[in-house]
């Protein structure tokens, strides 16, 4: 396995443990991302989110909006930025497929809440970066040292769709 496949099998496994992204519409006025959390069926792209119908994702998700994604995982040893198209999914067999408990929390009204929407985002590309520093290297960036030129390596752009 290559460096790219590793680290995008890191990714996805990261996301399905952490599922928190922040998302946003390229070129929005506010410029905002928001945090979101991500429902992944297929262990991979698209990636889905519930959210309300007043969300500002959903005002600005059109047929074919520009969006970005941004993930840490929890113990930062990867990050990624994603790129890809935003759109509000209004087929109701979606909804059933990715319902859980964890999201009839959010939901008082269930599936049929008049607020309830669903994002549907088509990740095409994204940059993962993998944090490899050690101890040591800390310590050496401590006291004015550069941490290992390795860990800079461990980065790589793959193509999601």
């Amino acid at each position: 396995m290559d460096k790219s496949e590793e680290l995008e099998r890191q990714f996805w496994k990261a996301l399905e443990s952490d599922k928190t992204v922040m998302l946003g519409v390229d070129g929005a006025e506010d410029g905002h991302t928001r945090p979101m959390t991500a429902q992944l069926p297929e262990h991979k792209a698209p990636i889905w989110f519930f959210t309300t119908r007043d969300n500002a994702l959903v005002q600005r998700a059109g047929a074919n909006s520009r969006a970005v994604a941004t993930f840490a995982s929890k113990g930062h040893e990867l990050f990624a930025a994603l790129q890809g198209i935003l759109s509000v999914e209004t087929n109701r067999a979606v909804v059933d497929r990715l319902w859980s408990r964890s999201v009839a929390a959010w939901y008082p009204l269930g599936k049929d809440d008049p607020s309830l929407a669903c994002l549907r985002f088509d990740a095409e590309r994204a940059e993962i970066w993998r944090h490899d520093s050690s101890v040591f290297d800390g310590v050496r960036l401590f006291f004015g040292g550069e941490p290992k030129k390795e860990s800079a390596k461990d980065v790589a752009e793959i193509r999601l769709s």
